[in-house]
């Protein structure tokens, strides 16, 4: 059964930082390139950043110089730090696991950023 199980959300003032985290378990984790998406409140979900099997990372443009994606494959995790947060970035974010064939979601955390 597959299973991504995301942590590390919660409330954060805007300038902060928090550090997401997301489990994989019941895939081969090292073939899979990973993303993070995001929804905001009665938004629709949106691409965040995703990294390739090799480490090679890509980021939407409102995160990008912020937001560091980065996967450890010993340890069947993808990790999302955030940095210089805005209230903008308040979303529940979700983890991917994406083949052109198959795609797997966790069920997401909540990142709130507000004075």
């Amino acid at each position: 059964q597959v299973q991504l199980v995301e942590s590390g959300g919660g409330l954060v003032q805007p300038g902060g930082s928090l550090r997401l985290s997301c489990a994989a378990s019941g895939i081969i984790f090292s073939i899979f390139p990973m993303a993070w998406y995001r929804q905001a409140p009665g938004k629709a979900r949106d691409f965040v950043a995703r990294i390739s099997t090799e480490g090679a990372a890509d980021y939407t443009d409102s995160v990008e110089g912020r937001f560091t994606i980065s996967r450890d494959n010993a340890k069947n995790t993808v990790d999302l730090q955030m940095d210089s947060l805005k209230p903008e970035d308040t979303a529940v974010y979700y983890c991917r696991a994406e083949l052109v064939s198959v795609q797997y979601w966790g069920k997401g955390t909540l990142v709130n950023v507000s004075a």
